[in-house]
C-alpha cells in the first residue's frame, strides 16, 4: 500500500516593520552632524556606526530585531585607504606622465579586493536574533565582476550597465549565508535590461534636453557671438529643472522597480522574499521629503529618512516554508564554524 504522500509545509508571511521615528533619529543625527564637523570629518566612522544600529534595531522581522555591530576603528582605516587611493587618482589624472596609467592599473587590481572586503565585513558586523551573516564569494569572482564587467561597461557608454548590475547583484546575494542557510538569486540578464530600458531612454532624453542649449551657447561662442546673458540663465535653469525631474521622477519610478526585481528574485533557502514597493508613492514621499528638507534648511532630513525607510520595509515581505525558527536553528549550526579565527578577516569597510 503507497504511503500519503507528506505534506508541504505551510507558507506563512512575515512582514518587515520599522519602528524609528523621525523625533527620535533627530538627536543622533544632529550629535553626528555637529561632531563630524567639529572634528573635520574624523568622527564619520563613529556617525555611520550610531546611524546603522539605530535603522538595524529599528527594523523587525517576525517581532525580532536586527543589529548592526560594526567596528568605528575598521571604517576609518577603510576610509583612508580610500581617501589614499583617490587621492592617487586625482594627482595621476591631473598631471600626466608615465606613472599615470601606473596609478590607474594599481587603482584597478586593489578596487575589486576592497569591494569583496567591504561585502564581508557588512555581512559578518550584521545580525539577526543574535546570529550573524556571512559573505563567501571568492576574489576571482569579485574580479570578474568589479574588473570585467565594470570595464564591459564603460567601454560600451553604459550600455552594459544592466548586465554589471545583475551580475554584482548574483555576486553579493549569491554569496550570502546566515549561517547553514546560503541565499540564492535567481533574475536573468533579460529581466534587468527590461527594467532598465524605459528608464535609459528616458535619462537619454534628459541629458539631450540639458545639454542642447548648452552646446548652442559654447557653438555661438566660438563663432565670436558672445552670449545673451538671458540665454545663459534660462540654460541654466533648464539644466536644474531637467536635473530635478530626473533626480525626483524618474529616479525614485527606477529605485522602486529595482528593489522589486531583486528583491522578488532573492531566496534564503526555501524561504522567498517579496517586494511591492509602488514607484509613484515613492515618488510621492520623495518629492515632499525634498521640499520639506528644503523649507527647513535641512533640519527635516531626520524625518525624511524615517519616512522611506519605513514605506520600504512595510512593502518587503519574507514568505517563510514553515516556521522562522527553523531557519534559526539551523543558522547555529555554522556559528560555532566561524569562530575567532576569521573575526580578524573582517577589518575593512570602505563604504561610505
Amino acid at each position: 500500500m503507497d504511503s500519503e504522500p507528506t505534506p508541504a509545509p505551510p507558507v506563512q508571511t512575515e512582514p518587515f516593520r520599522f519602528n524609528g521615528s523621525g523625533g527620535e533619529y533627530f538627536g543622533i543625527w544632529i550629535v553626528n552632524l555637529l561632531l563630524t564637523l567639529v572634528t573635520l570629518g574624523l568622527y564619520s566612522p563613529w556617525a555611520k556606526v550610531r546611524r546603522l544600529q539605530y535603522f538595524y534595531r529599528n527594523t523587525e522581522l517576525a517581532g525580532a530585531p536586527f543589529d548592526y555591530h560594526g567596528k568605528p576603528w575598521s571604517i576609518l582605516k577603510g576610509r583612508l585607504i580610500a581617501l589614499g587611493l583617490l587621492l592617487i587618482y586625482h594627482f595621476a589624472t591631473t598631471y600626466l606622465s608615465v606613472w599615470t596609467a601606473v596609478a590607474l592599473v594599481l587603482i584597478a587590481l586593489v578596487m575589486p579586493w576592497l569591494l569583496r572586503n567591504a561585502f564581508r565585513f557588512r555581512a559578518h558586523y550584521s545580525s539577526y536574533r543574535g546570529l550573524r551573516f556571512s559573505f563567501r564569494g571568492s576574489l576571482a569572482g569579485a574580479y570578474g565582476v568589479f574588473l570585467g564587467y565594470g570595464a564591459l561597461m564603460f567601454f560600451t557608454a553604459y550600455l552594459a550597465a544592466p548586465l554589471f548590475h545583475q551580475r554584482l547583484k548574483r555576486y553579493q546575494h549569491g554569496n550570502a549565508c546566515f549561517g547553514g542557510s546560503a541565499f540564492s538569486f535567481s533574475a536573468g540578464v533579460g529581466r534587468f535590461y527590461r527594467t532598465y530600458l524605459p528608464f535609459m531612454v528616458g535619462f537619454a532624453v534628459l541629458f539631450a534636453l540639458a545639454f542642447l542649449p548648452i552646446i548652442g551657447l559654447s557653438a555661438s561662442a566660438k563663432a565670436g557671438g558672445k552670449p545673451d546673458p538671458e540665454a545663459v540663465a534660462a540654460a541654466g535653469f533648464g539644466f536644474l529643472a531637467v536635473f530635478l525631474f530626473g533626480a525626483l521622477v524618474l529616479g525614485p519610478l527606477f529605485q522602486a522597480a529595482i528593489q522589486n526585481l531583486i528583491w522578488n528574485h532573492t531566496a534564503l533557502g526555501p524561504h522567498r522574499f517579496v517586494s511591492r514597493l509602488s514607484g509613484w508613492r515613492l515618488l510621492g514621499i520623495t518629492a515632499s521629503n525634498f521640499v520639506l528638507v528644503a523649507l527647513t534648511l535641512g533640519l527635516f532630513m531626520p524625518w525624511a529618512a524615517v519616512r522611506v525607510a519605513r514605506y520600504r520595509a512595510s512593502c518587503t515581505s519574507l514568505q517563510v516554508e514553515g516556521s522562522l525558527d527553523a531557519i534559526v536553528a539551523d543558522a547555529g549550526v555554522e556559528v560555532a564554524a566561524l569562530g575567532e579565527e576569521t573575526a580578524e578577516l573582517f577589518d575593512i569597510d570602505i563604504g561610505l
